[in-house]
């Protein structure tokens, strides 16, 4: 190795021209930057969205809804996704963690049962909260709805 065949490391360089080094780069004076104003000085910072003084998108878009802070977020599982988990595994009792195994719900989702499809098995099923119809099929079949 030798000073004359040294070379960059391969993609670390990424212009061909170094930008304000002078008349010899073709870009000297000044730098790209065109002329005065506030773009040409060093340190300018626009202001996220700024468009100009001309009312930004942000604020031109309507908007609408209503975002109530204080909504609680439930994960709805079926009755036929209990009587399948139960007959797949037998299982007799049916929590959140088991849930959590099978793959329907992570560890901070809240579970909801509702009432949709048909419940053969006596189950014993543990959730956040339960649909009334959900709640008299599993006590109908013997099982219990435990509220977490």
């Amino acid at each position: 190795m030798e000073l004359h065949n040294l070379k960059p490391a391969e993609g670390s360089t990424h212009n061909s021209k170094r930008v304000g080094r002078g008349y010899g780069s073709g870009k000297g004076r000044t730098s790209t930057r065109g002329h005065k104003g506030a773009k040409a000085r060093s340190g300018y910072k626009k202001k996220i969205g700024f468009e100009g003084g001309q009312m930004p998108l942000q604020r031109r878009v309507p908007k609408f809804g209503f975002q109530n802070i204080n909504r609680v977020e439930y994960k709805a599982i079926n009755l036929d996704v209990i009587q399948k988990l139960a007959e797949t595994k037998k299982l007799e009792k049916i929590g959140i963690e088991e849930l959590i195994e099978a793959g329907f719900i992570n560890k901070h989702q809240l579970v909801k049962i509702l009432g949709n499809g048909e419940l053969t098995a006596k189950v014993n099923v543990e959730a956040h909260a339960f649909s009334k119809k959900a709640e008299s099929m599993i006590t109908e079949k013997g099982g219990n709805a435990v509220k977490l």
